[in-house]
């Protein structure tokens, strides 16, 4: 069907066109626009009482509303006795090619709107996806922009965020510090894990609940490993992870506790000459 065809069809059709089609298409356009703006405020009132982000909300109500002028529009001029069989069909065919050529960008669009209804992160996050890890900035319909900690900007597609693993450090208020680390096994269990303990009283912003705790966790080929846990706020999160750290090692160092390395032990056997 070409270019042609719609043209000869739809100039036949005007030249039909009498004073009272033209009337009463007028009358129609007035009753149609009349009739989008009573559904477009019964939409508006259902979209508010719902949960629904008010981004999404947005993006909703000016989907609606081409929708409903298009409509509209194919009303009016039907009303003019114009064959709309064959326009309609070519605007089918278009709509077809548009969204083809535009898959990748409507998977994003999709995403985002999940991603806005669903409210899996927010601006202030700190989340983790395929191996990128940030500060949500910005969520945007196609993109959602990540700060990483190296002060990076990060613009993940929202088809790969709906699609992946994502983890939300933020949304639960709290995160576990963990740390493993070897003790000589000439050190007294007691006495490493009391070391433990004051490098714990000595770093701020710890959570009394859920207590913080050592443990003996694993024997090495060279030492005994134990793991130390804390929770602390999400925000003080890396404050914490980096000052008990340094808190371990000098709570080891004045009880005398030994953190051992690899080590290589060379043996000469037999008199050089």
């Amino acid at each position: 069907m070409g270019n042609f065809d719609v043209k000869t069809l739809l100039s036949a059709s005007v030249g039909k066109v009498s004073v009272g089609d033209v009337l009463t298409a007028l009358l129609v356009l007035v009753v149609c626009l009349v009739a989008v703006r009573l559904l477009m405020r019964v939409t508006r009132r259902l979209l508010s009482a719902s949960r629904l982000d008010g981004r999404v909300q947005k993006y909703l109500l000016s989907g609606i509303r081409l929708v409903l002028y298009l409509l509209s529009a194919i009303i009016v001029v039907g009303s003019l006795g114009i064959d709309m069989t064959s326009l309609v069909a070519l605007l089918s065919v278009a709509s077809l090619g548009v969204t083809l050529a535009a898959e990748d960008v409507l998977a994003n669009v999709a995403g985002g709107l999940v991603i806005l209804s669903a409210h899996p992160f927010a601006i202030g996050d700190y989340i983790e996806v395929s191996g990128t890890a940030g500060t949500v900035e910005e969520i945007t319909l196609n993109y959602t922009k990540l700060v990483t900690p190296d002060g990076l900007l990060v613009m993940l597609p929202n088809k790969t965020l709906a699609d992946s693993q994502m983890t939300n450090y933020t949304t639960l208020g709290r995160r576990r510090v963990t740390w493993k680390l070897p003790a000589s096994y000439d050190a007294p269990t007691e006495t490493v894990k009391a070391a433990c303990q004051r490098a714990l009283a000595a770093t701020g912003n710890i959570l009394t609940d859920p207590a913080p705790a050592v443990y003996l966790s694993a024997y090495g080929d060279s030492g005994i490993e134990y793991t130390v846990f804390c929770w602390t706020t999400a925000e003080n999160y890396w404050e914490v992870h980096f000052a008990l750290a340094e808190n371990l090692r000098t709570a080891f160092e004045e009880a005398g506790v030994e953190i051992p390395y690899n080590k290589l032990d060379v043996h000469i056997l037999g008199k050089v000459e």
